[in-house]
């Protein structure tokens, strides 16, 4: 993602629980920034129709207070400024429907639970998500089995003030930061909100991002680095933390084995996966 502001997001969706709630974040997040939300399903030839799984989205904004029970689905666009899709993708393989829509559309920012009936993770493993990640690198937020989110359910209201974001010197953060913050503008998110953490000595120095921080303190701290970080997002209570991640692994990474997978299966609170290269 540049540093232009959001305008697409997609939401792939196994209709689970799980997947609603991420959902409910993809569909919050698209509100504050006037995106389009693609929210995508991928079936395999010859199996039934599922249009009626997808999310109630006219529902939704009701509950929230923000449409009335008897709007049309048109009035979403005209009076929220948003542009919902819900796209059953036909292909014999779901993770190759997947890519093809991800590559063709490029969205800036993907949401996706990694849990769920039919098993999300099951459609990113392999070749077809490593090709994915080496010609994407698309920020990821993502939910994980113990992920409890930011934005209220019945309200929709979003509540975002404690962001842990662990740093390392290899790879750098500063290109992660800075389309961190691009990407939270929207949200009103204080530069109090983020909270640096390194493990190990001798921690990177974190400047000014986007101009408007200074010097940022960093938390050290010794031991394990997956432990370290979820130690601190539990004690801190944090609402979100932010994995700055390898290039080459960008969609994916949380799916391959890497620290962000290991954070991600025990976090309490959505993990957040940002290329940190610039």
């Amino acid at each position: 993602m540049t540093a232009q502001a959001i305008s697409t997001i997609a939401h792939p969706t196994d209709f689970s629980p799980e997947s609603f709630d991420a959902f409910l974040h993809a569909l919050r997040i698209a509100l504050d920034t006037k995106s389009r939300l693609y929210v995508l399903h991928v079936k395999k030839p010859g199996s039934p129709d599922e249009w009626i799984s997808f999310p109630h989205v006219r529902e939704v904004l009701v509950n929230w207070g923000l449409m009335e029970v008897n709007a049309s689905p048109s009035q979403i666009q005209e009076r929220l400024g948003i542009q919902i899709t819900k796209v059953e993708i036909q292909h014999r393989n779901p993770s190759s429907g997947l890519f093809e829509f991800i590559v063709g559309h490029r969205p800036d920012l993907v949401v996706l639970a990694t849990h769920g009936r039919d098993g999300l993770n099951h459609w990113l493993r392999g070749s077809v998500s490593e090709e994915l990640a080496r010609r994407t690198h698309i920020p990821t937020l993502f939910f994980g089995p113990k992920s409890k989110g930011f934005v209220d359910l019945k309200t929709g209201e979003i509540h975002l003030k404690r962001i842990l974001v662990p740093i390392a010197h290899d790879p750098s953060p500063l290109g992660a930061l800075n389309v961190l913050t691009n990407l939270l503008a929207p949200f009103g998110v204080s530069p109090a909100a983020f909270h640096f953490l390194y493990v190990g000595d001798d921690p990177p120095r974190i400047s000014a991002i986007s101009g408007e921080m200074e010097l940022q303190e960093v938390e050290v701290v010794e031991g394990s680095v997956v432990d370290s970080i979820l130690g601190a997002a539990q004690h801190r209570r944090d609402q979100l933390i932010v994995m700055p991640t390898v290039g080459h692994h960008g969609f994916v990474d949380a799916l391959r084995g890497s620290t962000t997978e290991q954070v991600l299966r025990h976090a309490t609170c959505p993990v957040l996966a940002i290329r940190a290269a610039p």
